[in-house]
């Protein structure tokens, strides 16, 4: 049995056939890790949250030297069920209904088997399409193709 006592975690409580041993507590970002990295997982998702969540987190990976692969989703943790929503961008040219049940699938699998808690609803907001040759390396780009000089005097 899971229990959210403190809105920061969830308790799942031991119902082992001699009696409960413990408890054990699983915090709400547990849950959004895991499924920040099985959203990662599935074709077609090019990076996950929004534009300027993306971007701050960018520059907080570099000042931290890690990453967050809890960044661009959000979960909301009940007793047995859990219900996520999650910010992505898909790849140019991958039907985004197929990478939806791809984040899906690879989600609920992944949160379901690691947790034990059922998931009961993903909500998915696809926010934009990464085209290819639009990567953020842009500026080396643009100084390899006009000879490191500007353009524009």
């Amino acid at each position: 049995m899971a229990t959210n006592e403190s809105g920061s975690g969830t308790r799942l409580e031991s119902s082992t056939p001699g009696g409960a041993r413990g408890t054990t507590t699983i915090a709400d970002n547990v849950v959004s890790t895991i499924a920040g990295i099985a959203v990662r997982e599935a074709d077609g998702v090019h990076s996950v949250g929004r534009g300027p969540s993306r971007a701050l987190g960018a520059v907080k990976d570099k000042v931290s030297g890690s990453s967050d692969p809890g960044r661009g989703v959000k979960v909301e943790v009940g007793e047995k069920q859990t219900a996520i929503d999650v910010d992505i961008v898909v790849d140019y040219g991958f039907p985004i209904l197929e990478a939806a049940r791809n984040i899906r699938t690879h989600v609920t699998d992944a949160v379901e088997t690691m947790t034990g808690l059922d998931v009961v609803e993903i909500n998915i907001n696809v926010t934009d399409v990464h085209l290819p040759g639009s990567d953020d390396d842009e500026d080396d780009d643009e100084d390899e193709s006009s000879g490191g000089s500007s353009r524009v005097q």
